[in-house]
């Protein structure tokens, strides 16, 4: 949905307040409702903000390097792999081996085995979607193995 409002026309995004917005007005002027989850907030503002960030972030220029859209979460369906940085071992807690080896083909498939890991373990309602992407049919080793 993010995809399709940051590639189709301008938008208005209506933020209501306590209770809402009046009913006619939504019957009326209101074209999609939107919910960023299921609890309730005070007002709309702090969701129209996390929505603008997740539309803006997509336009053309916005990010530094245009392929980081592509490797976010969700991007394919699945929560973004684990990512580590410096030290290689921080409180006897190592960087996985295959990330330091420098074989692209086994850090690419290390990435897609540990976003598959990290969804069923985080949002295993995501799962199902991501049975059918042809990646992650293919029998792929668990990244601790």
């Amino acid at each position: 949905m993010v995809r399709e409002i940051a590639a189709g026309p301008d938008r208005v995004l209506l933020c209501g307040r306590y209770e809402g917005v009046d009913e006619r007005v939504i019957e009326r002027r209101v074209d999609d409702e939107i919910s960023i989850g299921d609890y309730v907030l005070a007002g709309g503002e702090l969701a129209a903000m996390v929505l603008l960030e997740a539309v803006v972030r997509l336009l053309p220029g916005v990010l530094g390097n245009a392929d980081s859209v592509e490797q976010d979460s969700f991007s394919d369906g699945l929560l973004d792999c684990g990512h580590y940085t410096r030290p290689e071992n921080w409180h006897g807690m190592p960087v996985p081996e295959v990330l330091l080896n420098g074989n692209h083909e086994a850090i690419r498939r290390w990435r897609l085995a540990d976003s598959i890991r990290r969804t069923r373990m985080r949002r295993p309602d995501l799962v199902d979607d991501a049975a059918n992407d042809s990646r992650a049919a293919r029998p792929l080793k668990q990244p601790d193995e």
